[in-house]
Formats: C-alpha cells, sequence, structure tokens
C-alpha cells in the first residue's frame, strides 16, 4: 500500500470541491477549554441537551492514537438564495444537507474513506472546537463576531463550515493564524448590529441571547424586551455577517440560483410554517432544519408568529388568530397574541378581546399587554421588502 502524503490529501480535497484544508497537530485545545471553565454558566446548556464540549477540547478523547488534525473548509454561500428565505432564515441552514446526506456531507464522507482505505484511524469529531481547529491549522482568522472568515476560496468570508478530522498519523502541521482578522478601520459593526446585545466584544459572546440560540434552543417564550430585537428571524440569523465589511465582496459577488434551495421557497412560506402538522415538519422541514424534533414543533410557530408580528403586515393577522384558536400550546397562543398587538388595527384588537374569555395565565398577561398597545398607528412591511438586515 503507497503511503498517503500530506500531497495527496490535498489533491483528493481540492478534487472533492473543499475550498481549502490545513494541517495541525492532535495537541489539547487548552485555551479552549479555560475558556469553556469560565463560562460554565453560559454553556450549561450544551450539557443539558446532550453535548460535551470539553470532551473535544482533546483530540485523544476522540482518537486515542491521535497525531494530527486535518481540516477542511466548504463554502455554503457560494450560490444566491431567494431573498424571501434569507429574510427568515440564516443561510448556513438554509443549505445544510446533513440529514439528507448528500452535497457536502457526503463529499465529507468520502473524504474521510479515502483516508480509511489508505490505512489511517480516521474521525469526524461532533463537539471539537472546529473553528479554532482552523485556525490552527492556518486557514484563516477570526471575526469579533466571534466567528471564522476563511484564507481562501470563500472571497475571505464567514459563511463557511470547517470540519476538523482525526487522524492516528503525523503530518507536517501548517502555520496557525490564531488571531483576530478585523480591518482596524472598522469600528465594531457587528457589536453594535447585534439587536439583542449577544455580542459582548473581544471575541466573546453570550449564546442564551444570540437569535440563533434563541430560535432553536429557546425553552419558553422569549423575553418581551428582546422580541422586536429579534425582527424577522425564525430560525437563526446573520445579522453580525450581514453588515461585516469582510464579509462585502461575497455579498456583492454574482452568483447563479442555489436550486434546491429555491425549490424550499413555496414549503416555508411563514403561513405554511405556522399551520403545520407533525408530518408537513418532518417531511418537508425537518430534513432541511433539523434541530428541533417534531415534539417540539411549538418552538417552530412560536419563531413564526414573532416574524409576522414584526413584519408589522396587517394581512397576517387572520393567521394569527387562526393559531391563536387551533393550538394548544401556550407559548404558540401567547406568541400569537403579543405579534397581533404588534401589528395593531382593528381586526387584531377585537380578535384579542375576544380571547380575554379563553385565557388565563400568561396567555391572558399577553392578551392584556398586547391590548394596552394595539391601537398605536404602525406603518407595515410588506412581505416583499423584507429584508435579514
Amino acid at each position: 500500500m503507497t503511503r498517503l502524503t500530506k500531497e495527496d490529501i490535498i489533491e483528493k480535497a481540492k478534487a472533492l470541491g473543499f475550498a481549502d484544508i490545513g494541517f495541525t497537530t492532535a495537541e489539547p485545545f487548552i485555551s479552549q477549554k479555560e475558556i469553556l471553565e469560565s463560562r460554565r454558566k453560559e454553556y450549561a446548556w450544551l450539557l443539558k441537551f446532550g453535548a460535551d464540549p470539553f470532551q473535544g477540547t482533546d483530540p485523544k478523547n476522540v482518537l486515542p492514537d491521535a497525531r494530527s488534525i486535518i481540516v477542511v473548509i466548504d463554502s455554503f454561500f457560494g450560490e444566491a438564495f431567494p431573498s424571501k428565505l434569507e429574510a427568515h432564515f440564516g443561510r448556513t441552514y438554509l443549505n445544510d444537507d446533513r440529514k439528507l446526506r448528500r452535497g457536502y456531507i457526503k463529499r465529507l464522507l468520502a473524504l474521510r474513506d479515502f483516508l480509511r482505505e489508505a490505512g489511517l484511524e480516521a474521525k469526524i469529531p461532533p463537539y471539537m472546537p472546529h473553528r479554532l481547529a482552523a485556525a490552527r491549522a492556518g486557514l484563516g482568522t477570526f471575526g469579533k463576531n466571534c466567528l471564522f472568515y476563511a484564507r481562501n476560496g470563500v472571497d475571505g468570508a464567514s459563511w463557511n463550515s470547517p470540519v476538523p478530522i482525526v487522524v492516528n498519523r503525523e503530518f507536517a502541521p501548517d502555520t496557525p493564524s490564531v488571531e483576530f482578522g478585523c480591518p482596524e478601520w472598522c469600528r465594531n459593526a457587528c457589536i453594535a448590529a447585534c439587536p439583542t446585545r449577544a455580542l459582548q466584544g473581544q471575541g466573546k459572546i453570550d449564546p442564551r441571547r444570540c437569535i440563533s440560540f434563541l430560535t432553536y434552543y429557546g425553552q419558553d417564550l422569549p423575553p418581551r424586551e428582546i422580541r422586536e430585537a429579534m425582527g424577522l428571524w425564525v430560525y437563526g440569523c446573520d445579522r453580525c455577517q450581514n453588515v461585516c465589511p469582510r464579509n462585502a465582496p461575497r455579498l456583492a459577488a454574482r452568483k447563479a440560483v442555489n436550486e434546491k434551495v429555491a425549490e424550499m421557497e413555496e414549503d416555508f412560506e411563514l403561513p405554511r410554517l405556522l399551520h403545520m402538522d407533525e408530518k408537513y415538519y418532518e417531511t418537508r422541514i425537518q430534513p432541511h432544519m433539523f434541530y428541533m424534533p417534531s415534539s417540539e414543533i411549538w418552538r417552530w410557530k412560536m419563531n413564526t408568529a414573532r416574524a409576522m408580528g414584526n413584519s408589522l403586515d396587517p394581512l397576517y393577522a387572520p393567521d394569527l388568530i387562526r393559531a391563536f384558536r387551533e393550538n394548544d400550546d401556550e407559548r404558540v397562543r401567547g406568541m400569537a397574541a403579543w405579534a397581533l398587538g404588534r401589528i395593531g388595527g382593528p381586526e387584531a384588537k377585537m380578535a384579542l378581546e375576544s380571547f380575554l374569555g379563553e385565557s388565563a395565565g400568561g396567555t391572558e398577561e399577553e392578551i392584556l399587554h398586547a391590548l394596552g398597545r394595539s391601537g398605536a398607528a404602525k406603518t407595515p412591511v410588506r412581505k416583499s421588502e423584507s429584508s435579514p438586515a
């Protein structure tokens, strides 16, 4: 068997369509472990959901004979997405095919199998600090928004996925680039633009205030004081990336439309999401955005109701009224009431008043709060004019 060289692996990765590839040692990620130790409160939710980020800080927990880490970079924003989808969903989720095992994940498994066929042990770890691994492999730098900006293949943008592969053979490591790469003239655009103040500067983020976290891991109605700030996002958020000057070239580049994503557009219309049943969710939505099981479909509906409210579009009022009446989950009902109050107008006010007689507890509070503001005049943002930025 021919001994696989570093150049062989690079050639294979490029042939499979990865934007870049780098190599680093299998030394523990000591700095990451220290960060996790110092911020246990902020990351306790990971342990609650069965993920153990501490395990990933030592490659030998993944592969006892770990000698090197190979990191590949994949771009998920090489093609254009429909603007209506970009208004409500983070781009990384629009092009996430891990569950369907096509495209990116298929190529990644092909690379892993290539390594195994050459006699290497190769494992793709789920909880290793992938961005730090990529920086240690010299593939790019960090942004103040805590995201990774790739060196090659994606116009230096943050719309990329670094994936580490731990192997039991030593390869010459590349020169690390563990540093911030933001231009000096940028005045913290991402931090200033973060609507929920999740970004704290100095490379720190409170994930519990991040819109992405709240949309798929939040366990209750989000705090009332940040609902407007969460805007039109239903699943994920690209706000800090949309305003970043380092991402401007990728945003401005001419791109062909991603046909697979375009085919999803009708399925992801807000009224369909608000009224979907479990079968619709499991067949149309979950294959693409799978962090929530069908038992938590309430969160999808709650997020959709909030986005409808923040659109200020009175055309959504009938859907919100129907959602209140057809749902038993008080989180969906409460958010539908809040959204009607946000939209305002006679139709919303009449519906909210009718709901009072059949509501109690937190839902009643949401209705009363909504009625206190439902008569305020507002200028609607038409659905065709919605923007993620």
